[in-house]
């Protein structure tokens, strides 16, 4: 058995089943529609509810990082039974998580000077996120060693992408992240934008006109970009709202056909990046595999 335990924040949006079978702490982000009642990720509000919540109450939620004091709540434990600690975190581009468990970090470290306790930025996001942290248990579990596995987690992140697409701009533009002219013309023109995220970024990629254009365009890129290298990559398809449940089935199906190894069941877009993205958010994440890892038919 490993000496160090494999911590992640809830951004990692791995679904509830496989999460029980992993062995990892998980530090919660919180959600609110009011700025009075915050609800916490997981334990308190789960992502279909916090959907449902957005339409019913036609809102724009916020979320809230971890503050230090839970990073401490889940070290701590660990700590005390004597192991050392890899932390996996949302990309710090995103949020101020990363920097929440350094200053846990720094706390606990003079309480455990014996231990170890290894902040890790992901530069990934929801899905891709998840990926990673799946394999950080995976290498653990055949044995790797802390620093062996840090020095591969840290090639590993960088081959993470994900490819998106929204039927509605109004969350991006509410983020800052498209212009108010931008959304208007999309909500008129039935524009589409196909975004990708990597190396800890949002890029928009192109526009398409519909919804549908805009799926296959997403799955085109992904085929193009992986190209015959199918086998050395792992796959899982994240979806919004639970009406989009269909678009991400057909896209699952899809990459079946084509013959890339991706998970049967799609993974449910968390608070983190829901509030951002919103409801519609549909996308395909992939990841090179380590040769250790993904070498089990996929879990869900």
């Amino acid at each position: 058995m490993a000496n160090y335990q494999i911590i992640s924040d809830s951004s990692c949006d791995i679904p509830a089943a496989l999460l029980q079978t992993l062995d990892i702490g998980i530090v919660s982000y919180y959600a609110t529609f009011d700025t009075v009642q915050y609800y916490k990720e997981l334990s308190e509000i789960t992502a279909d509810v916090f959907y449902e919540k957005i339409k019913e109450q036609n809102v724009y939620p916020k979320t809230s990082l971890p503050p230090i004091q839970d990073y401490i709540d889940v070290f701590e434990p660990y700590l005390q039974a004597g192991k050392d600690i890899l932390c996996i975190c949302l990309t710090a581009k995103f949020s101020g998580s990363f920097q929440s468990a350094n200053n846990a970090k720094q706390i606990l470290s003079e309480t455990y000077p014996d231990r170890r306790i290894e902040i890790l930025d992901s530069i990934c996001v929801t899905g891709t996120q998840g990926l990673l942290v799946w394999q950080a248990c995976q290498m653990r579990d055949v044995g790797y060693d802390l620093d062996t596995l840090i020095d591969t987690l840290h090639k590993q992140k960088q081959t993470a992408k994900i490819n998106f697409t929204v039927e509605n701009l109004d969350f991006l533009q509410h983020g800052g992240r498209v212009g108010k002219a931008a959304a208007f013309a999309g909500a008129i023109l039935n524009i589409k934008p196909v975004i990708v995220m990597k190396d800890g970024e949002l890029f928009p990629e192109s526009k398409v006109r519909g919804h549908k254009k805009a799926l296959k365009t997403i799955l085109d890129m992904t085929v193009q970009e992986i190209g015959n290298q199918k086998q050395d990559y792992h796959l899982c398809v994240i979806r919004g709202e639970k009406e989009k449940e269909e678009d991400a089935r057909m896209l699952i199906y899809a990459l079946q056909e084509h013959g890339f190894s991706v998970e049967p069941t799609p993974w449910h877009i968390g608070i983190t990046i829901g509030t951002h993205a919103g409801p519609t958010a549909v996308g395909i994440c992939y990841i090179k595999s380590n040769e250790t890892t993904f070498e089990s038919e996929p879990l869900s």
